[in-house]
């Protein structure tokens, strides 16, 4: 090859290559489904900001921005009580949820288990089990708990855990699907860690709580955001436990506060629904980077 003609091979290297049409189209789909997302989010925002009228003639944008109706939707239901529950439900659920499936995928994953593959399989059998179809036996249960509630030490003749903080923390405060995520993360550390521990005197849960758990940070966050996110959009099992106004968390006071269609003040319930969604978009913003770290690695090693 001359001299010559190395310009036009280095030029020929360095064009673009050409867009493929499958590719455009991928972009014009994911465009397409983007814009179907967001459109009834950004309708809620919208509505929050307007006025009865303009909801009643439809426009999309409001005529002037109302910012009271934040303030009055407050004050209209009590979404603060209700924004109180739904915290105090989605810090219960996380922290039990970090202690229980942690240290159960811990075992799963460093312990010499007798029949530890079993009871492995047995939780990615539950990974394919509905929740609805465990609601009406896991009600009984919780209806049923012992000497709580008014129940005799037999779970009789009382409502047990129904109507309390218990019910609704306990019950859903630990998933099959959390235990494996945090199992997977302890198989992908080396054994040599936890053997070097023990030679040094370190006893099992030491091993866990100060050498492994430290290191799987992106679990943890994993698991933390996906509960939270659970914890609070949860309704139907706060709708089935749960009398008093003074326990309804928040999406179940949003459906109440809708009840009657003839009575629904729109911009007021698009003001409370839109202040629901804003932790979770925070909570993510900060988490995204471990959040999408930790799903990436679910299955380094099995």
């Amino acid at each position: 090859m001359t001299s010559a003609t190395l310009p036009a091979v280095a030029s020929a290297s360095t064009k673009p290559s050409a867009v493929r049409p499958g590719r455009i189209l991928l972009y014009v789909v994911l465009i397409i489904g983007a814009l179907l997302m967001i459109t009834p989010f950004l309708w809620m925002v919208l509505t929050a900001f307007k006025s009865e009228l303009e909801i009643l003639k439809f426009s999309w944008l409001p005529g002037e921005l109302r910012w009271s109706n934040f303030s009055e939707a407050m004050q209209t239901a009590p979404f603060l009580r209700y924004f109180r529950n739904s915290a105090l439900i989605a810090i219960g659920e996380t922290a039990f949820t970090l202690l229980i499936c942690t240290t159960a995928g811990y075992a799963l994953a460093k312990m010499p288990l007798k029949g530890g593959k079993w009871l492995l399989g047995y939780f990615i059998v539950l990974l394919l089990v509905p929740f609805q179809i465990i609601l009406v036996p896991l009600f009984m249960i919780v209806k049923s708990i012992p000497l709580f509630g008014g129940n005799n030490i037999l779970g009789q003749g009382g409502i047990g855990w129904l109507n309390s903080w218990w019910g609704l923390i306990i019950p859903l405060g630990a998933a099959p699907f959390f235990t494996f995520l945090a199992r997977q993360f302890f198989v992908s550390l080396p054994d040599e860690l936890a053997q070097a521990a023990r030679v040094d005197g370190l006893g099992e849960f030491g091993i866990f709580w100060r050498i492994m758990t430290p290191l799987i940070k992106p679990a943890l966050i994993t698991i933390a955001v996906f509960q939270i996110e659970a914890a609070w959009n949860g309704f139907l099992w706060p709708l089935m436990i749960t009398t008093s106004d003074e326990m309804r968390p928040l999406q179940l006071g949003l459906a109440i506060f809708s009840q009657n269609p003839a009575e629904i003040q729109w911009p007021y319930l698009m003001a409370g629904t839109a202040l629901a969604t804003l932790p979770m978009i925070i909570l993510f913003v900060f988490a995204q980077k471990r959040f999408v770290e930790g799903m990436a690695n679910v299955g380094i090693k099995g």
